[in-house]
């Protein structure tokens, strides 16, 4: 009895063994094998479950009970192994071995994949790929043993899962975690953006400040109180009905100050217009008045205006200002504001025409201008770029004013809106003299289309009585020489590569060269060196299984204490120190394999050395250069407010620390301000837009917390009139960010020091004043020289359409006209011929017109429906065999039921030759692909 399902499972053994943990059917055990058995397999369970499930599967070929066969199906489906009970049940394994290439990457990568996420956010994410008992053990595991302990066990349970999505839904976990090393680990096409804004990339000798555009809910800059910006005491709240323009205006509301009003008149005039003034002169109040004064003077022709924020954090905080500005003077203005995916579920035509002002973030206007939900920027009639410096190369707002320039310089019979930008500089680009700051100034007058720089000359005396510039001094600090403390980590690090070498050839894995110990160039090496190793492929499998393993350990080690030499940098080697032993407790908690011993041992051996250094070694001049100037500022006013800049995470912690350790500073209360949008360093995983929230308030409001850690989080948009001293500790950028992180320091009489032991980032910040001041004469020229000016302006918008055409006239990669098979890219069953495939009217939706493809799928309703533009998501399409997914269904275009599929599902089959091509996105594909027509559209 029984003798052919006892045949498959031992034909089909390596596959159960290597999912199933008996622990999880004991009701079956206890009910079939009796006490004795189950008690041995469930022991044998705590050395190896690989061997546990071997034995019981060995008990169950022995088995002569009646209806014990259903009975194991029954309690597999039961304890959720849906997938080893499909297969079992049909003896169809092929979607398991489909798995094994994912586990077999996972299984590679883990020892450096457990060390970047935090395994009870994960969990959250993809909580369909675990059985409740794994939810609540890999939540234990994590509390009782720490972060790695638990990513270890979450790695065991996906690498014994029989969910087929299962890989798919951990990465799309990771990305909506932001684990942007672990995601890098399983997919190398995965872009590093996970560095937080202000990192510091390394370039020669020369160190800079990148400063990158981030358009999400994680964006690393928070903006304060708006209700404060641009204001002091002596200017009230905006309120009232006239507050800016009418003479006569109700108790306690002022109009403009004299410089704000200059600095709009241009703007008041409808001219196109760049306004320039320092932070904190109240520029966000200028572009109300700008708005309320439009909104008044073209009443009869249905004004329209957008006022966009490169930021979320910026976003909702002038989305705030700008609702409670119009409650109180208008209340028939219609203000909405849309940020993220918002943009999305409605027509920004629908919203434009229900509305008066939006307040936005800028790609969800090149959104909705990309797939023709909105016709043109002639829908509008005002638009508002704040911080339009930004306004470069590739940013949301030069793609916005390329389209309105082509528009322009076409000639097409459309309005175009007024362009008002606002921002504290002009200084962009590189450049050395006056004419080439012009130039670069003209430059972005061309990409806004404006030839007016709107700055305030008449009025200086009253800018300058609301507006304190700090003053600027220099602290260059001596370099340790010598430190036993660096000597002994270049020790370690060079022994863990000579170990790494024995196991396989790294230097052949990357190409990076004068990688030095403790810089950003040797961490793209380590993380050049893992993407390689990822897909090293030998003949011998074992053997592929141990090195991969082992060298993902060895580099997981030698980024660690590269990352405590640029902590001992410019911190205290107890700072390093401590980073370390963090690291190997939770290496120790999670227990390790005989390489991470190997490493442990190593790091154990020179601890009490390094424990003795960081004790009673030589102190880190810097620190002491920044313990002398917060004494005397402190001493000198004891009311001081301090904004401290540092350029990464690790060393706004040590800082913090070493405050709150030091006697005659930890008075201070440190706080610390940093960003959220990188998740991968599980001992730094950034702070919350609330947290972030809390911890201004508490520096603004209350006289516990004086001094503010920040790192390039704060640079921009924080309004704090109370800081009197902004300390730039090894922190320099451009000449606009020396004037935006300048300007936090807002009190009178504020000061600004850099501290730094490298002469050339004391010397590129003289420069940046050097420059500053050749912008201000740059400006001067310009304004005096309006016609060369403006010739200029029209040559650099003519050069660059030109160079727009050209790109666009260039013509695609031929597609050939023969016909293709689609191939479900797991199972390789048809699913539908190129000729059958149109694009949609946006041309990003590729719809399959032969709808008997419903016959070769299954459908299941959409976990969020939604619509935008002609497009409606309704449903969500998979493989019929394999349960891949292939796409949606939509009703597009009010026709119901449109299968709209993705090609990166399915493989390419060239019904001529028989030749398979795999495409990622549709604009690698070769075949060409027709518009859509209803008349195509085949019966079902």
């Amino acid at each position: 009895m029984y003798e052919t399902e006892k045949e498959n499972l031992k034909r089909f053994k390596d596959y159960i063994v290597e999912i199933l943990r008996p622990s999880y059917i004991k009701t079956f055990l206890s009910t079939y094998l009796g006490k004795e058995i189950k008690e041995r397999i469930l022991a044998e369970e705590n050395t190896s479950v690989t061997s546990a499930a071997e034995m019981l599967l060995q008990n169950l070929l022995n088995l002569e009970a009646i209806g014990w066969f259903q009975a194991f199906l029954d309690e597999l489906l039961a304890k959720e192994y849906r997938g080893l009970w499909e297969a079992i049940r049909e003896w169809d394994f092929k979607k398991l071995e489909d798995m094994r290439d994912h586990k077999a990457l996972l299984h590679h990568v883990e020892a450096s994949f457990t060390k970047h996420i935090k395994p009870i956010e994960v969990v959250s994410y993809m909580p369909t790929c675990f059985s409740p008992r794994e939810c609540e053990e890999i939540k234990a595991i994590t509390q009782q043993k720490g972060q790695i302990a638990g990513a270890e066990k979450l790695t065991e349970c996906l690498k014994r899962s029989d969910k087929t999505n299962w890989f798919k839904l951990l990465k799309m976990a990771l990305e909506e975690g932001s684990f942007t090393i672990a995601l890098q680990l399983l997919d190398p096409d995965t872009e590093n953006s996970g560095k937080e804004v202000g990192d510091v990339e390394s370039n020669g000798d020369t160190a800079t400040v990148r400063f990158e555009y981030r358009e999400d809910p994680g964006a690393d800059d928070l903006v304060g109180d708006l209700n404060q910006m641009g204001l002091t005491e002596n200017q009230d709240k905006v309120t009232g009905g006239s507050a800016f323009l009418e003479p006569s205006k109700p108790p306690g509301v002022r109009k403009l100050r004299a410089y704000q009003r200059e600095l709009a008149v241009p703007a008041f005039e409808g001219k196109n217009t760049i306004i320039c003034a320092p932070t904190g002169s109240g520029k966000t109040i200028v572009a109300l008045a700008i708005s309320e004064h439009h909104l008044k003077s073209k009443a009869d022709q249905k004004p329209k205006i957008v006022f966009m924020a490169t930021k979320v954090d910026v976003y909702e905080q002038q989305y705030k200002l700008f609702k409670e500005h119009f409650n109180r003077t208008d209340e028939d203005v219609r203000i909405t504001g849309l940020c993220g995916d918002m943009g999305e579920q409605i027509s920004l035509e629908i919203i434009a025409e229900t509305n008066d002002i939006i307040i936005l973030t800028p790609q969800i206007l090149v959104n909705a201008l990309n797939r023709k939900d909105l016709p043109s920027l002639s829908v509008f009639s005002l638009l508002i770029f704040d911080e339009c410096h930004n306004a470069t190369r590739k940013h949301p707002y030069n793609v916005l004013m390329a389209s309105y320039l082509d528009s322009k310089l076409s000639h097409r019979k459309e309005s175009l809106p007024q362009i008002v930008g606002l921002t504290a500089s002009v200084g962009v680009g590189t450049f050395k003299y006056q004419q080439e700051a012009e130039n670069n100034i003209c430059q972005l007058c061309a990409n806004l289309d404006a030839s007016i720089i709107s700055t305030v000359n008449d009025n200086k005396e009253e800018l300058l009585s609301f507006v304190y510039v700090p003053e600027k001094d220099f602290f260059e600090v001596e370099k340790r020489s010598g430190d036993p403390f660096i000597a002994i980590i270049h020790n370690i690090t060079s022994r863990i590569e000579v170990l790494a070498k024995k196991e396989y050839d790294i230097e052949s894995l990357s190409h990076i060269e004068n990688r030095d110990y403790g810089t950003q160039k040797y961490e793209q090496w380590i993380v050049d060196v893992q993407k390689r190793c990822k897909v090293l492929q030998l003949e011998d499998k074992e053997k592929e299984s141990r090195v991969c393993r082992a060298l993902f350990n060895y580099t997981e080690h030698l980024r660690k204490y590269n990352d405590a030499l640029i902590i001992n940098e410019d911190a205290r080697s107890k700072d390093a120190l401590d980073y370390l032993k963090a690291f190997f407790d939770q290496v120790r908690q999670a227990g390790f394999d005989e390489t991470e011993r190997r490493l442990t041992a190593c790091f154990d051996t020179e601890y009490p050395h390094l424990l003795q250094l960081s004790q009673q070694g030589q102190q880190n001049p810097k620190l002491e250069q920044l313990k002398y100037i917060l004494d005397e500022e402190y001493r000198n006013d004891e009311q001081t407010r301090t904004v401290m800049f540092v350029r990464t995470r690790a060393l706004a912690d040590a800082l913090k620390n070493w405050i709150e350790e030091t006697d005659t500073l930890k008075f201070l209360k440190p706080g610390v301000l940093i960003g959220r949008a990188c998740k991968s360093n599980q001992t730094n995983s950034g702070m919350t837009l609330n947290s972030k929230k809390g911890v201004l308030e508490s520096f603004k409001t209350s006289d516990q917390s004086k001094i503010l850690i920040a790192t390039s989080v704060a640079d921009e948009g924080i309004d704090i009139p109370q800081c009197n001293l902004v300390l730039m500790y090894e922190y320099v950028g451009n000449v606009v960010k020396m004037i935006q992180v300048r300007g936090r320091g807002r009190a009178k009489g504020s000061k600004c020091f850099l501290v730094s032991d490298r002469k050339e980032r004391i010397e590129k910040e003289r420069l940046n004043i050097l420059r500053e001041k050749i912008v201000e004469k740059a400006i001067a020229h310009l304004r005096q020289s309006k016609e060369s000016m403006q010739a200029k302006i029209d040559i650099f918008q003519r050069e660059d359409k030109r160079i727009r055409d050209h790109a666009n006239s260039m013509p695609e990669r031929p597609r050939t006209n023969g016909n293709f098979e689609l191939l479900c890219a797991k199972c390789k069953k048809f699913a539908c011929f190129s000729d059958d495939l149109r694009v949609g009217q946006e041309g990003s939706h590729h719809i399959v017109v032969d709808r008997s493809i419903f016959n070769r799928c299954e459908r299941s309703p959409h976990p969020n429906p939604r619509r935008f533009g002609h497009l409606e998501k309704k449903m969500k399409m998979f493989c019929k065999h394999c349960k891949n997914d292939w796409g949606i269904v939509a009703t597009y275009m009010n026709i119901e039921d449109m299968p709209v599929i993705k090609i990166e599902s399915f493989v390419a089959r060239n019904c001529s030759t028989n030749v398979q091509h795999y495409f990622r996105k549709w604009k690698e594909v070769t075949f060409a692909i027709r518009q859509f027509d209803i008349a195509d559209i085949k019966p079902f």
